[in-house]
Protein backbone atom coordinates (compact mmCIF):
# COMPACT_ATOMS: atom_id res chain seq x y z
CA UNK A 1 0.00 0.00 0.00
CA UNK A 2 0.99 3.53 -0.79
CA UNK A 3 1.08 6.35 1.99
CA UNK A 4 -1.19 9.16 0.79
CA UNK A 5 -3.16 10.86 2.44
CA UNK A 6 -7.24 10.84 1.98
CA UNK A 7 -8.83 14.25 2.55
CA UNK A 8 -12.06 16.52 1.59
CA UNK A 9 -10.98 18.13 -0.89
CA UNK A 10 -10.08 22.17 -1.05
CA UNK A 11 -10.78 24.98 -3.68
CA UNK A 12 -7.33 24.55 -4.82
CA UNK A 13 -7.55 21.12 -5.68
CA UNK A 14 -9.96 21.44 -8.74
CA UNK A 15 -7.99 22.25 -11.46
CA UNK A 16 -6.47 18.21 -10.34
CA UNK A 17 -9.69 17.04 -9.76
CA UNK A 18 -11.35 18.68 -13.45
CA UNK A 19 -8.29 17.33 -15.24
CA UNK A 20 -8.44 13.61 -13.68
CA UNK A 21 -12.41 13.80 -14.51
CA UNK A 22 -10.92 14.56 -18.37
CA UNK A 23 -8.78 11.40 -18.06
CA UNK A 24 -11.76 9.16 -16.39
CA UNK A 25 -13.84 10.73 -19.44
CA UNK A 26 -11.36 9.47 -22.14
CA UNK A 27 -10.92 6.17 -20.43
CA UNK A 28 -15.08 5.73 -20.62
CA UNK A 29 -14.60 6.91 -24.32
CA UNK A 30 -16.26 9.97 -23.96
CA UNK A 31 -14.25 12.86 -23.43
CA UNK A 32 -16.23 15.08 -26.38
CA UNK A 33 -19.19 14.95 -22.86
CA UNK A 34 -17.20 16.25 -20.38
CA UNK A 35 -17.38 19.93 -20.98
CA UNK A 36 -17.64 20.95 -16.77
CA UNK A 37 -15.18 23.42 -16.24
CA UNK A 38 -13.07 24.67 -12.95
CA UNK A 39 -15.87 27.83 -12.28
CA UNK A 40 -18.64 24.87 -11.97
CA UNK A 41 -16.92 22.46 -10.24
CA UNK A 42 -15.98 25.76 -7.79
CA UNK A 43 -19.44 26.73 -7.06
CA UNK A 44 -20.82 23.01 -6.62
CA UNK A 45 -18.01 21.72 -4.25
CA UNK A 46 -17.56 25.36 -2.37
CA UNK A 47 -19.82 27.95 -3.22
CA UNK A 48 -22.75 29.22 -0.11
CA UNK A 49 -24.73 26.00 -0.90
CA UNK A 50 -22.33 22.84 -1.96
CA UNK A 51 -24.38 20.23 -3.81
CA UNK A 52 -21.26 17.74 -4.50
CA UNK A 53 -18.55 17.01 -2.28
CA UNK A 54 -15.26 15.32 -2.67
CA UNK A 55 -12.50 13.29 -1.44
CA UNK A 56 -9.08 13.30 -2.76
CA UNK A 57 -5.79 11.20 -2.59
CA UNK A 58 -3.11 13.50 -1.34
CA UNK A 59 -0.08 11.67 -2.72
CA UNK A 60 3.51 12.14 -2.31
CA UNK A 61 5.99 12.80 -5.30
CA UNK A 62 9.62 13.15 -6.00
CA UNK A 63 8.78 16.11 -7.34
CA UNK A 64 5.82 17.19 -4.80
CA UNK A 65 2.47 16.73 -3.44
CA UNK A 66 -0.11 15.80 -6.51
CA UNK A 67 -3.14 14.21 -6.25
CA UNK A 68 -3.61 10.73 -6.71
CA UNK A 69 -7.27 9.85 -7.37
CA UNK A 70 -10.75 11.60 -6.04
CA UNK A 71 -14.06 10.09 -4.75
CA UNK A 72 -16.64 12.82 -6.42
CA UNK A 73 -20.35 12.75 -4.77
CA UNK A 74 -23.59 13.51 -3.28
CA UNK A 75 -26.55 13.00 -1.14
CA UNK A 76 -29.92 11.10 -2.05
CA UNK A 77 -32.71 9.75 0.02
CA UNK A 78 -34.20 6.35 0.13
CA UNK A 79 -38.08 6.58 0.21
CA UNK A 80 -37.96 2.94 0.92
CA UNK A 81 -35.28 3.50 4.30
CA UNK A 82 -36.57 6.77 5.03
CA UNK A 83 -32.60 8.04 4.74
CA UNK A 84 -30.01 9.88 3.19
CA UNK A 85 -27.18 7.66 1.34
CA UNK A 86 -23.88 8.86 -0.50
CA UNK A 87 -24.23 8.33 -4.31
CA UNK A 88 -20.95 8.49 -5.76
CA UNK A 89 -20.39 10.04 -9.13
CA UNK A 90 -16.93 9.14 -10.19
CA UNK A 91 -13.92 7.20 -8.12
CA UNK A 92 -10.96 7.75 -9.96
CA UNK A 93 -7.13 6.81 -9.32
CA UNK A 94 -4.50 7.62 -11.74
CA UNK A 95 -3.19 4.72 -13.69
CA UNK A 96 0.50 4.47 -12.67
CA UNK A 97 -1.45 4.30 -8.60
CA UNK A 98 -3.81 1.58 -9.73
CA UNK A 99 -2.66 -1.21 -6.82
CA UNK A 100 -1.93 0.93 -4.21
CA UNK A 101 -4.98 0.95 -1.52
CA UNK A 102 -5.93 3.91 -2.47
CA UNK A 103 -9.42 3.03 -4.46
CA UNK A 104 -10.09 1.29 -1.58
CA UNK A 105 -9.49 3.63 1.04
CA UNK A 106 -11.29 6.21 -0.88
CA UNK A 107 -14.29 3.82 -1.03
CA UNK A 108 -13.67 3.08 2.53
CA UNK A 109 -13.69 6.89 3.78
CA UNK A 110 -17.38 7.05 2.05
CA UNK A 111 -18.88 3.85 3.99
CA UNK A 112 -17.56 5.55 6.85
CA UNK A 113 -19.31 8.71 5.97
CA UNK A 114 -22.48 7.01 5.53
CA UNK A 115 -21.95 5.12 8.87
CA UNK A 116 -21.09 8.29 10.48
CA UNK A 117 -23.86 10.20 9.53
CA UNK A 118 -26.67 7.72 9.62
CA UNK A 119 -27.02 7.21 6.01
CA UNK A 120 -28.19 4.23 4.50
CA UNK A 121 -26.06 2.99 1.72
CA UNK A 122 -23.84 3.76 -0.89
CA UNK A 123 -24.57 3.58 -4.51
CA UNK A 124 -22.84 4.33 -7.99
CA UNK A 125 -23.30 3.30 -10.98
CA UNK A 126 -19.83 1.34 -13.63
CA UNK A 127 -19.53 0.46 -17.26
CA UNK A 128 -21.28 -2.40 -18.15
CA UNK A 129 -17.61 -3.51 -19.97
CA UNK A 130 -15.64 -1.89 -17.14
CA UNK A 131 -14.91 -5.38 -15.93
CA UNK A 132 -11.76 -5.41 -13.82
CA UNK A 133 -13.87 -1.63 -12.09
CA UNK A 134 -16.81 -4.21 -11.59
CA UNK A 135 -14.47 -6.79 -9.86
CA UNK A 136 -12.85 -4.57 -7.40
CA UNK A 137 -16.56 -3.02 -6.52
CA UNK A 138 -17.81 -7.02 -5.90
CA UNK A 139 -14.78 -7.36 -3.91
CA UNK A 140 -15.53 -5.17 -1.65
CA UNK A 141 -18.58 -6.39 -0.96
CA UNK A 142 -20.44 -4.18 -3.86
CA UNK A 143 -23.90 -6.16 -4.95
CA UNK A 144 -24.57 -5.77 -9.08
CA UNK A 145 -28.27 -4.29 -9.06
CA UNK A 146 -29.47 -6.22 -12.72
CA UNK A 147 -33.38 -5.62 -12.07
CA UNK A 148 -33.18 -2.10 -12.25
CA UNK A 149 -31.87 0.06 -15.55
CA UNK A 150 -30.79 3.92 -15.62
CA UNK A 151 -32.73 6.67 -17.39
CA UNK A 152 -31.72 9.80 -18.31
CA UNK A 153 -32.91 12.74 -19.67
CA UNK A 154 -30.82 15.62 -21.34
CA UNK A 155 -30.82 18.27 -24.21
CA UNK A 156 -33.73 18.51 -26.63
CA UNK A 157 -35.54 15.77 -24.33
CA UNK A 158 -35.30 17.57 -21.15
CA UNK A 159 -36.61 20.20 -22.63
CA UNK A 160 -39.48 18.76 -24.13
CA UNK A 161 -40.28 17.17 -20.94
CA UNK A 162 -40.48 20.49 -18.75
CA UNK A 163 -42.81 21.92 -21.42
CA UNK A 164 -44.85 18.56 -21.25
CA UNK A 165 -47.05 19.85 -17.74
CA UNK A 166 -47.28 23.16 -18.78
CA UNK A 167 -50.55 22.72 -20.90
CA UNK A 168 -53.48 21.38 -18.54
CA UNK A 169 -55.44 20.17 -20.61
CA UNK A 170 -53.11 17.36 -21.77
CA UNK A 171 -54.13 14.24 -19.46
CA UNK A 172 -52.03 11.42 -20.67
CA UNK A 173 -49.42 10.17 -18.16
CA UNK A 174 -45.62 9.22 -18.49
CA UNK A 175 -45.71 5.61 -18.70
CA UNK A 176 -49.11 5.27 -18.22
CA UNK A 177 -50.65 1.89 -19.07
Amino acid sequence: MTDGTIRRARPDDVSEILAMVRDLAEYERALDQAVATEEQFQAALFGPHPTVFAHVVQHETAGGRRLGGFALWFLNFSTWLGKNGIYLEDLYVRPELRGTGYGKRLLSTLAQECLDRGYGRLDWWVLDWNASSREFYQAHGAAALTEWIPYRVTGDALQGLASAGSDPSDTSDIGAG
